[in-house]
C-alpha cells in the first residue's frame, strides 16, 4: 500500500526545509507536483509516484541516512556550494559521498565541530530554537581575564547583541591566559546569527580564535582539522533523545552494519559509546 505524505512533510523529511518554510514556499509558487504548479497545502503525495520539485530541482527522500562529524577548519563555507567560488564544507568529503548537508553553521574563520546528515527530521529538530541543544565553544579573546571579571558576569547574565536582541545566559568558563590573551569556554544553547562573536563584541573582547568542541553528546574528540567520522547507532540515538523524539526505522542499522560498527568500534575507529556511558557514572 503506497504511504501518503503532505507535500510538507516530504520537504522537511528530504531536508529541504521546515514544514512552516514550505508552506511559505508553497503560497510563493516554488513547488511542483508531476510538472504542476501546488499551492494547495494540504496536498498528499506518494513518493514512489509522484515527482516533486523545488525551485527547478527534483527533491527525493534519501534511501539510507547518513551522520558525520566534521572537524571544519577556519577558511571553509559551511554550505553545499558558493556563488563566490569560495571552499565549502562539502570539499572535504569523497565525491562518492550521498548528498548531505551542514546543520547548523559555523563561519569562514570559525572552526571544529559540525554534523552533516541527509535526515531532514533530525536537522529540523536540532535547529529548532525550543529544543535548546548545547553547544560549547573554546574561545581565544584578547586581554587578560579571570573568573569573576565583570564581563564574564555579563556573559552569564545575557548580554544585548543588536537592537531588541538580547542573548540567553550563557556558561562561561576560564579555560586558561598566555599572558596577554585570554581562553574561555562557552556553552550557548541558543543559534544566533554569529552569535558567540556578537556576544564577544558587546563585551568589547573581540574573539581572536573560535572552535567548536562539542553539539550536545557529541565531542569533537580523536577528529583531526580536515577529517571526519560517521556517528555511530548509539550517538544518533542520543541526538534524538536530546530533541526528546523517537529514532525512525530507517536510522536503524541493519544487521550487518550493526556488525560491521562493533568491529570499527572494538579496532578503535569508532568511539565506545557503552564504555563512555560506564565512565561517566563512575566520575
Amino acid at each position: 500500500m503506497a504511504q501518503e505524505m503532505r507535500v510538507q512533510k516530504f520537504l522537511s523529511k528530504a531536508g529541504v526545509c521546515s514544514r512552516r518554510k514550505a508552506e511559505e514556499h508553497m503560497l510563493a509558487g516554488h513547488i511542483k507536483i508531476n510538472g504542476k504548479v501546488c499551492k494547495e497545502l494540504g496536498t498528499q503525495i506518494d513518493p514512489a509516484r509522484d515527482t516533486v520539485e523545488f525551485q527547478g530541482s527534483l527533491v527525493r527522500l534519501p534511501e539510507s541516512y547518513v551522520y558525520l562529524l566534521l572537524n571544519k577548519p577556519t577558511n571553509y563555507i559551511t554550505s553545499l556550494n558558493d556563488p563566490e567560488g569560495r571552499p565549502v564544507v562539502v570539499d572535504l568529503l569523497p565525491e562518492s559521498m550521498p548528498r548531505i548537508w551542514p546543520v547548523g553553521r559555523l563561519d569562514w574563520d570559525s572552526e571544529g565541530l559540525l554534523l552533516m546528515t541527509n535526515d531532514g527530521k533530525l536537522t529540523n529538530l536540532l535547529t529548532h530554537p525550543s529544543h535548546e541543544v548545547p553547544k560549547t565553544y573554546a574561545v581565544k579573546v584578547r586581554g587578560l581575564l579571570n573568573e569573576s571579571s565583570p564581563e564574564l558576569e555579563m556573559l552569564r547574565k545575557g548580554v544585548e547583541i543588536g537592537p531588541d536582541e538580547v542573548t540567553a545566559p550563557a556558561q562561561v568558563r576560564l579555560i586558561r591566559d598566555n599572558g596577554r590573551n585570554t581562553w574561555l569556554e562557552i556553552v550557548i544553547s541558543e543559534g544566533k546569527n554569529r552569535q558567540i562573536r556578537r556576544m564577544l563584541e558587546a563585551i568589547e573582547r573581540p574573539v581572536m580564535k573560535l572552535r567548536r568542541i562539542s553539539i550536545g553528546p557529541l565531542t569533537i574528540d580523536g577528529i583531526a582539522s580536515g577529517t571526519f567520522r560517521s556517528l555511530t547507532q548509539a550517538e544518533v540515538l542520543d541526538l534524538y533523545g536530546e530533541v526528546e523524539a523517537v529514532m525512525p526505522e530507517r536510522a536503524r542499522l541493519s544487521k550487518r552494519a550493526q556488525k560491521r560498527e562493533r568491529e570499527a568500534i572494538d579496532r578503535g575507529a569508532l568511539p565506545d559509546h557503552r564504555a563512555k556511558k560506564r565512565r561517566n557514572r563512575s566520575k
